[in-house]
């Protein structure tokens, strides 16, 4: 039986969709006009199949603390390794990605979610200092993640 303290799933937001569909509106516009409705229609066909498969894939990625493990993507590490989690605001996010960050660090970050929590690990066979997470519930899972240490 598998014990799940907290769970999310990293979807693409709604909003991304539909600029992404207007997008394609307007390409088919400009296309349907200036060519046979075959190939408008072709073209459009395969620019919103790339698309979708694109926001599929990153809305995939998937965060979980179950059965005494972080799970993130296809990563996964044992709470015995797990140290300080540290939930983060936007700015104190954009840092840690960008200039205060380390080079060996794990990400899982997307760039519609701007908070995220940052998982200290003490491994010392693993090269990464710490796991940077993409979170809507950064709170949450920083909560679990430290119940989870604890246990």
């Amino acid at each position: 039986m598998s014990t799940t303290s907290y769970a999310e799933r990293l979807y693409v937001p709604l909003r991304w969709w539909v600029q992404a569909i207007m997008f394609i509106a307007t390409g088919w516009i400009a296309m349907i006009v200036s060519m046979p409705g075959f190939w408008a229609w072709f073209f459009t066909a395969v620019v919103l199949a790339v698309l979708a498969a694109w926001f599929l894939s990153l809305g995939s990625a998937r965060i979980a603390v179950v059965d005494g493990q972080l799970q993130a993507g296809r990563a996964s590490i044992d709470a015995a390794y797990l140290g300080r989690a540290e939930a983060l605001d936007p700015e104190a996010a954009r840092l840690v990605a960008g200039r205060d960050a380390d080079v060996r660090a794990f990400l899982l970050l997307r760039p519609y979610l701007h908070r995220a929590v940052k998982v200290e690990i003490n491994d010392p066979a693993d090269p990464a200092p710490y796991w940077l997470l993409s979170s809507r519930r950064p709170d949450k899972l920083a909560a679990a993640l430290s119940q989870l240490s604890r246990a």
